[in-house]
């Protein structure tokens, strides 16, 4: 296994709380590296972070490693059978918020 492969599979493992779920697939081509990700769907919202500030600091020691190595790295976090992301409730109007205020 490559080394940047190995330090996100470090890196990963132990943010995890199931490590036995975690599956790294690395292919090399004329754009660069390109590992993809893929975790137990219980552990998404560890590996993502608040507002993808966990995933943001993931990709970007990733590029480090790769910069050490002359290649580019780029991180793809694959989402898990069957997972469904919580939509976001659409922001209310104005006169909707006061209508509810019943004055």
């Amino acid at each position: 296994m490559e080394s940047d492969a190995a330090f996100l599979e470090h890196v990963v493992k132990s943010l995890v709380d199931n490590p036995q779920d975690v599956k790294i697939n690395r292919t090399v081509d004329e754009m660069g590296v390109l590992i993809t990700l893929d975790v137990n769907s219980a552990d998404m919202g560890k590996i993502i972070g608040r507002d993808g500030n966990t995933a943001k600091a993931i990709r970007t020691l990733l590029r480090v490693v790769g910069m050490k190595n002359n290649a580019r790295v780029n991180l793809k976090i694959n989402e898990p059978e069957g997972s469904t992301r919580p939509m976001k409730e659409k922001s209310r109007s104005f006169e909707d918020a006061v209508s509810d205020l019943k004055i």
